[in-house]
């Protein structure tokens, strides 16, 4: 397999980089809703960020199989306060449509690299999951739209969101 270039190289340490703020900023999510009382919504952010450590290490385990070096690069400290569920995922959401751009732009540097290797190989699934992450926000976005203040709502969306499980694909390299 082609070494990676330095190009694709610098840009996926920065993908890996946002992939573990993303976790960071998921875990400080869960935690407000932990202190507020909603379980559920605290667990679907958890997983949430299980799997942004997931995508890092997608880009790790790609960056070593190409023998390049991943360096790890600071993590900035994530938001910790919000006015309500409704805002949290709404930051999500807006999170996630920067993550897409994110990896639109690694899409791009491969193909002008012409590395099918990366562009076909690992971002293709990065592609689609993008569309999965974002449509996952904002199907809460809407619903907390819909419950607007009514607290058996809350009550029964946190319930929902509870429910939610994290599956590792059973080809999955750790």
């Amino acid at each position: 397999m082609a070494e990676l270039s330095d190009r694709l190289h610098k840009k996926m340490n920065e993908q890996i980089q946002e992939e573990i703020f993303s976790a960071y900023l998921y875990y400080s999510m869960s935690a407000w809703f932990e202190t507020k009382n909603l379980p559920g919504f605290g667990h679907w952010m958890r997983c949430q960020a299980m799997e942004e450590m997931m995508h890092a290490h997608r880009f790790y385990n790609h960056m070593h199989e190409r023998r390049r070096a991943v360096e790890l690069l600071e993590i900035k400290k994530p938001e910790y306060k919000w006015g309500s569920p409704l805002e949290i995922y709404q930051a999500a959401f807006e999170h996630e449509l920067h993550i897409t751009g994110k990896i639109h732009d690694l899409v791009k540097i491969a193909n002008e690299e012409n590395d099918y290797t990366a562009e076909v190989g690992l971002l293709q699934w990065f592609v689609n999951e993008q569309i999965e992450e974002e449509e996952s926000t904002d199907a809460v976005v809407q619903k907390l739209n819909m419950i607007g203040e009514d607290k058996t709502g809350l009550y029964q969306l946190d319930k929902e969101l509870g429910m939610r499980v994290v599956v590792v694909p059973p080809l999955f390299k750790w």
